[in-house]
């Protein structure tokens, strides 16, 4: 597999090293496909990860969150079969999956059903970080606008 090469880019950029290392990290890392999953965004800032773990049960699995970091870990039960195995084609390995989350996404439910494992993430932008239109004038600034919910706001600021 060809290796990606950013040094050009870390010379002339400043505070773009977390996004760097997150991209080699997952150049490296992207031969390990067990167990399969899906991303997908359901809405501006809902999303879901599923996760096919078929044979495991709740309290087989592990799901951590982070700051910026979702890890789920399934653990490897120890079930012997009552009659002699002639093949073996379902994977009952464990396994640890890490998903790098955005600033201020955060886990807002877990399922487990017909042997898919449903993450839903949610991204809470805080109030003080959103975007605002300032008017200037006057001898005080004012909030008009926050674009996000289009609000109007008069806040002296």
């Amino acid at each position: 597999m060809n290796r990606m090469d950013f040094t050009p880019y870390r010379r002339s950029t400043v505070g773009f090293d977390r996004l760097f290392d997150l991209l080699e990290s997952n150049a490296r890392n992207s031969g390990d496909n067990y167990p399969p999953f899906n991303i997908e965004r359901r809405d501006e800032d809902a999303y879901r990860i599923t996760i096919a773990v078929a044979g495991f049960r709740p309290e087989d699995l592990d799901i951590t969150a982070q700051q910026n970091l979702l890890t789920v870990q399934g653990r490897k039960r120890e079930d012997s079969p009552e009659g002699e195995m002639l093949h073996v084609g379902i994977a009952n390995r464990g396994f640890e999956r890490r998903f790098e989350l955005a600033d201020f996404v955060r886990v807002k439910d877990a399922d487990l059903a017909d042997g898919l494992l449903v993450i839903d993430l949610v991204r809470e932008v805080p109030e003080a970080m959103k975007p605002k239109k300032i008017t200037i004038g006057g001898g005080s600034l004012k909030v008009v606008e926050n674009k996000d919910k289009g609000e109007d706001q008069a806040d002296a600021a």
